[in-house]
């Protein structure tokens, strides 16, 4: 039976993903090694994955992004706008809220 879906192998992560990756782990403060070692992979293989040359199983990519203290999701793409605008809201909270009434948005964690 023929199926209508192509599968496509890629040829590495997408950049943006690559980048946060990276970010992820420089916010920790942790090298390549240090990671590595957390998920079981030599210094080497982080390094693939993070200049594109190695693209990492699912499983493996999932290792990593939960270890960073994150997790992959499925969002349906025309929500995909409002979630990177809470992504956005949440790396940086001080441009985030109004000065000027003091409001928060419904969506933040702070404690009151």
């Amino acid at each position: 039976m023929r199926s209508h879906i192509t599968t496509a192998r890629l040829s590495s992560l997408p950049e943006t993903l690559r980048l946060n990756l990276r970010e992820a782990r420089f916010g920790l403060g942790w090298s390549q090694a240090e990671l590595g070692r957390r998920v079981g992979l030599p210094q080497m293989h982080i390094s693939g994955i993070e200049s594109g040359k190695i693209v990492p199983r699912y499983n493996t990519l999932l290792d990593l992004v939960r270890v960073l203290g994150y997790d992959l999701v499925m969002v349906p793409r025309e929500l995909v706008p409002a979630v990177q605008s809470l992504i956005r809201d949440r790396r940086n909270p001080e441009k985030s809220r109004d000065a000027d009434d003091g409001e928060e948005p419904l969506y933040s964690t702070d404690e009151f």
